[in-house]
């Protein structure tokens, strides 16, 4: 499929946190589309990291450490090279959901990683052969404050132990969001796109009664089936999986603009 021009003259609200926006609207724009930034989560660090530390300093004692996301793997790898002379320990086994956090554990130098494909969430990779055998082993999980409990909860069912390390957190913005509102009153904004749950709620709630009868209207491209759930409960009209990569995203705009021709 050819995507440059493909996306000519439509407006997509891209809400993925800020410092990772940029490869998401950057596409959007090759395409010939407008990207309207507004993001819906804002990732900041943990006000006690202490629990971490304690974490990082024992990682001897794990077989298998699984990151949520890519945030996970900045935070985590950023502190293991502060804290930590010998690394990341050799012999512990790393899973990721997702290319996103495979691409950000291989940048910092780690190779062989366990990740679902092409399906990046929970349930995809519980479904890991690898994963299946856990009976003894220590597992821990790199991820935000709070979230879904179904890796920590199934690895546990499988007789893992299982820790969290939670190395960041998610917290709604305070952004001024009268000129996407008057973007959409002036019809400049043909789609909206959200990375997780979280965030659509986030958007939801920031965007008030008046943007929210525009968003309900608007097409909405979202990650995963589960968040189409949550966007049909809120009112969405139009809900389009387009998955969580970049390319994906796009690919699935074009294609939706092309057919509604």
């Amino acid at each position: 499929m050819r995507l440059a021009g493909g996306l000519a003259g439509k407006g997509v609200v891209v809400t993925r946190p800020s410092a990772q926006a940029a490869g998401l609207a950057g596409a959007i724009e090759h395409a010939g589309g407008k990207a309207l930034v507004f993001p819906a989560i804002e990732i900041r660090d943990i006000e006690d990291p202490g629990p971490l530390y304690a974490i990082l300093d024992r990682l001897e004692t794990f077989d298998v450490a699984v990151f949520i996301s890519p945030n996970a793997v900045q935070r985590a790898f950023g502190l293991v090279r502060a804290r930590r002379a010998s690394g990341w320990p050799v012999n512990l086994r790393i899973a990721a959901i997702g290319r996103g956090s495979r691409r950000e554990l291989e940048r910092h130098g780690i190779n062989r990683v366990l990740a679902p494909s092409p399906h990046a969430d929970s349930e995809a990779l519980l479904a890991l052969p690898e994963l299946e055998a856990l009976a003894g082993r220590r597992v821990i999980i790199f991820r935000g404050e709070g979230g879904r409990e179904l890796l920590g909860e199934t690895f546990a069912a499988r007789g893992a132990k299982v820790e969290y390390a939670e190395c960041y957190r998610r917290t709604r913005p305070q952004t001024d969001c009268a000129p996407l509102l008057a973007a959409w009153a002036r019809n400049a904004v043909d789609a909206v796109t959200v990375s997780s749950g979280e965030g659509l709620a986030n958007f939801f709630d920031m965007i008030g009664e008046s943007g929210q009868r525009w968003l309900k209207r608007t097409p909405l491209f979202v990650p995963h089936q589960r968040v189409a759930g949550e966007a049909v409960g809120l009112g969405a009209e139009t809900v389009q999986v387009a998955g969580p990569g970049d390319a994906e995203v796009v690919a699935a705009l074009v294609a939706y603009f092309r057919d509604a021709k």
